[in-house]
């Protein structure tokens, strides 16, 4: 094995710091602990259950992810972040109540030992919404330097030299890209007047990409999307990544619509409804951050089917997605949907879906995932999109003039191949066809 990347040896402590300190990043912490004392296995997590082929398959090599890449160890994580209200991760997660009390309490010192930091927040973004544990500035540039020196300040204290920033954050108002947003020089400027164009979650990205900090976005918000902030990460030579994680319906929608198109079955329409009761269903039942959700949501199929390509089986879909908050429900998510599929002769059929997921248990190992890689991806010194994780998100970033792939199983090729790619390893076209040449 040649590795075409000069790849810097895994960090002995990578710090992980998470803006927004709820129910997805409590189940993720907690998660952690837990699974180090042994109570517990990270399913869901390619970095530490998923194996790689290597080779041909005559060769029977199929290590461990884990065990091929220089990944930093879950014992290594030391965790901190923000939030907009001042309790204790113990306390946090005790309120989101998606983890078992029994789990929770048997970690409870290592949970109570992290207290989210004052956070930046802005009402205008999340009107439904309200927390007293946040920072004071006269300005947004005042906010986002206050950002830096607690990241700085992070560092110092837990004797880190690296750190990843994974939005735990929650889903902001729907806003177009304004001229805040397309250089580094304006947006900085922006930062500076106000400009009410500039979200927290952008203050958020900007301040970890100026401390040389790699961010992932895990919700639909316009933040590290924006031309100032990818130009900012290719002049810091940091990797971003999203956004949006990819959990429950859409989840099943990259799972079941590349199976639909591969046999060549026509839809006609796929109605997708979801309750849910969580501060992430409180969220959005702001129609703003609805919106935000929505446009993230229903941009999956058209990208998978291409009706444009295939316009007698997909070009008259109608695609509905609904969110209703339901309190009762809490984190456990009920997602229904009703797709109308047609077959030979244009024969109508139907396909019905009740998926009954925890938000929050799906989410927790996209996290650890996207912090090891993210990581990886800046020791292997890659810088900008990184497009290979696209396998996590709802909404994948890609450079100007691409289109996102958002079939699952062609973004887990995509990066496993990465990996092989980086360790000097031969890709896998699963062409096979050595296996029957005489």
């Amino acid at each position: 094995m040649n590795p075409r990347y000069d790849i810097q040896s895994a960090p002995t402590k990578l710090g992980v710091l998470i803006p927004g300190m709820g129910a997805v990043a409590t189940t993720f912490i907690a998660g952690v602990y837990a699974i180090l004392k042994n109570q517990a296995k990270p399913v869901g997590s390619l970095t530490q259950m998923g194996t790689i082929r290597l080779g041909k398959r005559t060769e029977h090599r199929s290590p461990m992810i884990k065990d091929f890449v220089p990944l930093a160890t879950l014992d290594g994580l030391v965790f901190g972040g923000w939030d907009i209200f001042s309790d204790n991760l113990y306390q946090a997660a005790t309120i989101a109540g998606v983890l078992q009390q029994e789990t929770l309490d048997s970690i409870r010192n290592e949970l109570e030992n992290i207290t989210p930091m004052p956070a930046v927040f802005d009402k205008t973004f999340v009107r439904n919404l309200d927390g007293n544990h946040i920072k004071r500035g006269n300005d947004k540039w005042t906010l986002a330097n206050q950002l830096r020196d607690d990241i700085r300040h992070f560092k110092e204290q837990h004797g880190l030299d690296q750190a990843v920033m994974i939005w735990c954050g929650s889903t902001e108002v729907y806003i177009n890209q304004s001229e805040a947003h397309l250089t580094l020089e304006r947006f900085e400027t922006g930062l500076k007047e106000n400009d009410a164009s500039i979200s927290p979650s952008m203050i958020y990205t900007w301040a970890a990409l100026k401390e040389g900090v790699p961010y992932a976005n895990g919700a639909p918000n316009l933040a590290v999307d924006i031309p100032a902030l990818q130009e900012l990460a290719k002049i810091e030579g940091v990797p971003i990544a999203g956004k949006d994680f990819k959990t429950g319906q859409t989840l099943m929608k990259t799972i079941i619509a590349p199976g639909l198109k591969s046999r060549m079955l026509g839809i006609s329409g796929w109605y997708s409804t979801n309750i849910l009761g969580n501060r992430d269903g409180e969220v959005l039942d702001d129609p703003g951050s609805f919106k935000t959700k929505e446009v993230s949501k229903l941009s999956v199929l058209d990208t998978i089917l291409q009706p444009h390509l295939n316009p007698d089986l997909y070009g008259d879909l109608y695609h509905k997605v609904r969110i209703d908050y339901y309190p009762p429900r809490g984190d456990n998510k009920e997602g229904w949907d009703n797709i109308d599929i047609f077959g030979w002769l244009e024969y109508p059929m139907q396909i019905k879906i009740n998926f009954l997921c925890r938000d929050s248990i799906l989410a927790a190992p996209i996290v650890l995932d996207l912090a090891l890689f993210l990581n990886l991806a800046q020791r292997a010194k890659m810088s900008g999109i990184q497009e290979w994780l696209s396998f996590y998100f709802k909404s994948p970033m890609v450079t100007e003039g691409l289109y996102p792939e958002h079939d699952l199983f062609i973004q887990l090729k995509k990066l496993k191949n990465t990996l092989r790619y980086m360790m000097g390893e031969e890709l896998i076209t699963h062409l096979g066809l050595e296996y029957y040449e005489n």
